[in-house]
């Protein structure tokens, strides 16, 4: 990778929302699953350890970062995903083998196509909320809103 792109990918990690880094973590551990996938296609069983293990790490990344404080059965179901996953990725690391990965990979682009309906869905509230406070203030007085501003 370019200095370039680690260092446009740096400021993107640094600056995102909890949520797109969870979106960027899974759109990493589909990539390296499809890369395995390719190098177990190829009998390359050096790249195929280097990136499935990596799909693992992003994986174990995914299901560390769950809260369970702030919604336990969520949390319990979507770790039992990630663990499903994980133990999926290994089992073709193992083995060499691709469907144990087929089902893996089916898992995250569900989870994927998932978290981008919630981004989606969170995206339009902030705007809803926005256009709802700009109409809040406009309905303030004037005299009111210059006093807050002096």
């Amino acid at each position: 990778m370019s200095d370039r792109a680690e260092a446009y990918l740096k400021t993107q990690v640094l600056t995102a929302r909890p949520e797109q880094l969870t979106l960027m973590l899974l759109d990493g551990a589909i990539r390296f699953a499809q890369k395995g996938r390719q190098c177990l296609l190829e009998k390359n069983y050096e790249g195929s350890f280097e990136a499935l293990s990596r799909a693992e790490q992003i994986v174990m990344e995914l299901l560390n970062g769950l809260r369970p404080e702030a919604a336990p059965d969520l949390c319990r179901r979507q770790a039992g995903l990630y663990m499903f996953v994980y133990r999926q990725l290994v089992e073709a690391n193992m083995t060499r083998t691709t469907e144990p990965l087929d089902g893996a990979l089916k898992i995250l682009d569900t989870l994927r196509e998932t978290w981008l309906l919630l981004l989606e869905k969170l995206q339009a509230e902030g705007a809803r909320q926005a256009q709802e406070g700009q109409g809040e203030m406009q309905a303030v007085p004037a005299a009111t809103a210059l006093s807050i501003q002096g």
